[in-house]
């Protein structure tokens, strides 16, 4: 056993953050530490770190045991050295001795006593022990897998953002090795690729980690072990985040049960107390079954957790079958190009994912598409198109003096207070929150407001840059939710693949210059590169097997023309050229711009009428009526099948409209 924490009590200020609690860390842990935002597990870590003081229980640790943190306030270090040097600081013993090594080799140059060649001896053995002919090596590796290019290596640390300098501390608490290696939301830092090489580092390591992450996928396949921090206790489950689930919903079902029949035990013993309390017969059978309730251990009801609210995205209009194209675009800045002669077209009812590593311009892409980005070629908006954009930079739009929800109210979204509340809620703005001003807010805090305006907007087109960055899983699951049930199109950037493989069902990439779309999930685009990747060894290996070679070439051409990004400007074969335009063509385009007209404004009644019937059926006290719940639910229904038919006629004569006006 490398740790134990043994029935302790920990209280940060008057506030309990675990009581009467205990965990034994043993080598070979993988450990994922989870709990709703604010539980206290960054403070837990603190703890074992031995930053804080229990004040009940014990902390015990073995001797000369190695404790590696990685947390956010590692950004306080400040150096002017290369990138490579300070990560070379993880060998101290090594460094220390190198310059022991320098210094008698220049004394021996006049000195050449037995004693001190016996001592540069030691001194050599002793640094090839600690394999110190490597560390440099072996530190420029643990970069560049964290993302840094070879001629970022002798950059000083002090030129890199934050995000950057963090990972340049993570490849130093790597390097150093620990007996127990505590990471805080280390994937906060990191795009995809270097997220994928941490996970195979990690998962060859020796010691023991423990992990911080709202990361599902990165729990998923690091994790052997759950430790839930969950009102005081901490409770412990076997296996990864999935398997936590799923051990989780029995162990509710059973205590539920175990609830129900203590609770029907209790009525039947408080029945026969309260009949025969005042029979001398029975009196004192009465009185001893009394004081055994008392003494019983009451099993507790079940605690369900956060409330699920749903959040509803509500688009004002419904816009026309091309929502954006993009022909010939070309983005630099300087000698960095980021797109080249690039062309991609967004159709209604795509929800695309833009992956891919940092620095490609995933984000200036997102600002092109907006239209907020200039460039060269062109861009070309769509028909009643009502874009939204979320990103970083959105948050100078929020009016540092209004209170949060005042910064909802004044957006002008027609939702009640108790709607913007709800909403709030799901953002993790709960009770007197809603009243704090937007300037005393965290940037975290106000990238939550600037996400919520987002979602109340009414628009059908949303960009979306990383917005499950400040998130928990529970607001990560509730955005999900929403997005799965939004009628609009939208364009994301995230480095969270559980959020990406829930919500797309298109992935774009920046490849040279070029947009390369891949029409399909996130699970099936990562199977696509395995095989594209099994393709690339199969061809750069000896002749081997010459049928697969050619099975895996077909297959790649067919995935190359399934998910080919360029647009087909082939005219249909019945699509007149240069047709004259008519009294009667004019005429037929007047009556189908009328049809046209008509069908949004029925559609746009649809939809208010279908927002309504969801704000209803979010009322509990609906289901306590069953002739009122199953009147909503006909209701409901009936209007998804009627969206379903006016959006087909609407389609129809949206192409038809295009027809005669092409």
């Amino acid at each position: 056993m490398l740790i134990a924490l043994q029935d302790i009590t920990f209280e940060f200020g008057a506030r309990v953050i675990v009581e009467n609690s205990s965990w034994h860390i043993v080598p070979g842990d993988r450990v994922g530490l989870i709990g709703l935002n604010g539980t206290g597990k960054s403070t837990l870590l603190r703890v074992i770190n031995g930053e804080y003081t229990v004040s009940k229980g014990s902390v015990n640790k073995i001797k000369n045991l190695s404790l590696g943190f990685f947390n956010q306030d590692l950004l306080s270090f400040e150096s002017d050295e290369s990138i490579l040097n300070v990560g070379m600081t993880a060998f101290e013993a090594a460094i220390k001795l190198e310059k022991e090594i320098e210094r008698i080799t220049k004394e021996l140059e006049t000195n050449e006593e037995e004693a001190l060649l016996m001592e540069y001896a030691d001194k050599l053995h002793e640094f090839e022990a600690l394999d110190g002919y490597n560390i440099r090596h072996k530190t420029a590796q643990v970069l560049e897998g964290l993302g840094f290019s070879t001629a970022d290596l002798e950059r000083p640390y002090s030129q890199f953002s934050g995000g950057w300098r963090m990972r340049v501390l993570l490849a130093k608490l790597i390097l150093q090795q620990p007996d127990v290696l505590m990471l805080d939301e280390p994937t906060n830092h990191l795009d995809l690729p270097s997220i994928e090489w941490l996970e195979k580092y990690l998962l060859g390591y020796n010691g023991a980690v423990i992990i911080v992450s709202h990361d599902r996928f990165f729990l998923d396949r690091m994790v052997n072990k759950i430790v839930e921090l969950y009102q005081q206790e901490l409770h412990h489950y076997a296996g990864n985040y999935e398997d936590y689930e799923e051990e989780k919903i029995l162990r509710r079902e059973m205590q539920q049960r175990a609830y129900e029949n203590q609770q029907d035990y209790i009525r039947q013993q408080e029945r026969f107390i309260e009949r025969f309390k005042a029979k001398a017969s029975k009196a004192a059978q009465a009185q001893s079954i009394a004081k055994r309730l008392d003494r019983l251990e009451r099993v507790e009801q079940v605690d369900n957790g956060p409330s699920k609210i749903r959040i509803n995205f509500t688009p004002d209009r419904i816009p026309g079958k091309i929502i954006t194209t993009l022909n010939n675009v070309t983005k630099k800045f300087g000698k960095l190009t980021i797109l080249e002669n690039a062309s991609a077209e967004i159709n209604r009812g795509d929800k695309i994912a833009l992956i891919g590593a940092n620095g490609k311009g995933k984000s200036t892409l997102l600002r092109v598409i907006a239209g907020v980005e200039p460039m060269e070629g062109e861009r070309i908006g769509g028909h009643n198109v009502v874009p939204s954009f979320y990103a970083q930079h959105q948050l100078e739009s929020l009016d540092l003096n209004s209170e949060i929800l005042d910064e909802l109210k004044n957006f002008g979204s027609g939702r009640t207070e108790v709607e913007l509340r709800a909403l709030l809620g799901c953002f993790l703005f709960t009770g007197d929150d809603v009243y704090k001003r937007i300037k005393i807010l965290s940037g975290g805090e106000k990238a939550r407001v600037a996400l919520a305006k987002t979602i109340i907007s009414q628009a059908n087109f949303l960009l979306l840059d990383e917005p499950t960055n400040h998130l928990d899983m529970n607001s990560v699951q509730m955005l999900i939710d929403a997005l799965a049930q939004y009628d609009g199109t939208y364009v994301l950037v995230s480095h969270d693949r559980y959020f990406v493989s829930q919500t797309a069902n298109k992935i774009w990439e920046i490849v040279d210059g070029e947009i390369k779309e891949f029409k399909g999930t996130y699970a099936e685009w990562e199977e696509f590169k395995k095989r594209q990747a099994d393709a690339l060894k199969l061809a750069s290996g000896d002749k081997g097997n010459e049928s697969k070679k050619k099975e895996i070439k077909k297959e790649q051409a067919t995935n190359n023309n399934n998910n080919s990004g360029k647009k087909d400007n082939t005219p249909a074969p019945d699509q007149p050229k240069n047709a004259p335009f008519d009294k009667e063509k004019q005429k037929e385009l007047q009556k189908y711009k009328r049809q046209f007209q008509q069908l949004e404004d029925q559609l746009a009644k649809l939809h208010e009428k279908k927002a309504s019937l969801e704000t209803a059926m979010n009322n509990p006290d609906v289901y306590a009526d069953r002739k009122k719940f199953q009147q909503l639910e006909s209701e409901y229904a009936q209007i998804g099948r009627d969206l379903k038919q006016a959006t087909g006629e609407y389609e129809q004569v949206f192409e038809k409209l295009m027809e005669l006006e092409g």
